[in-house]
């Protein structure tokens, strides 16, 4: 099944849901040549938000991959009300929303830490380049571990010609 992380982040953009782009497609955006399997959000996990997440997938057959039974995404208000994180796979790829980000807090603190980047179909928030390094480097593992190689040499760059 092929990734589309351009239609995914269309559809969430679309439906309103209250996101901020994080992981290595965020790193591509910054204009770091990395290879991302899924696309890394950081989202409101409140009710509204998440059924409006719902509704931008639900016709994309959703479901919790990370459950033996590929259980379908189908929310209800106790589900809501109790959800940290989902790891989902859908007809266009795999999308990982995340309640919080290890080495920068909640979704509020995400959206702080993040800047706006246009695409074709509207403006949508990621984390600015400091702060997703921040984030690789607390989580630690090896391919983040090269992700922030990769991003620091882009942020020197910045630096360098500011």
């Amino acid at each position: 099944m092929a990734q589309d992380d351009k239609a995914l982040i269309a559809r969430l953009q679309q439906h309103g849901v209250e996101f901020v782009l994080i992981g290595g497609v965020c790193g591509v955006m910054h204009g770091a040549g990395l290879v991302t399997y899924d696309l890394d959000v950081c989202c409101r996990l409140g009710s509204v938000n998440l059924r409006r997440l719902e509704a931008a997938l639900k016709d994309l057959n959703p479901w919790h991959r990370l459950t033996p039974n590929k259980l379908p995404f189908a929310l209800t208000d106790e589900l809501c009300s109790c959800l940290k994180n989902l790891y989902l796979q859908t007809d266009l790829g795999k999308l990982d929303c995340l309640g919080d980000v290890k080495g920068v807090g909640d979704y509020d603190a995400v959206l702080k830490r993040s800047v706006e980047f246009e695409m074709s179909f509207g403006r949508i928030r990621m984390l600015d380049l400091d702060t997703l390094i921040a984030a690789k480097e607390a989580v630690g593992r090896e391919k983040d571990k090269y992700a922030v190689r990769l991003l620091r040499v882009l942020a020197e760059k910045r630096r360098g010609s500011n």
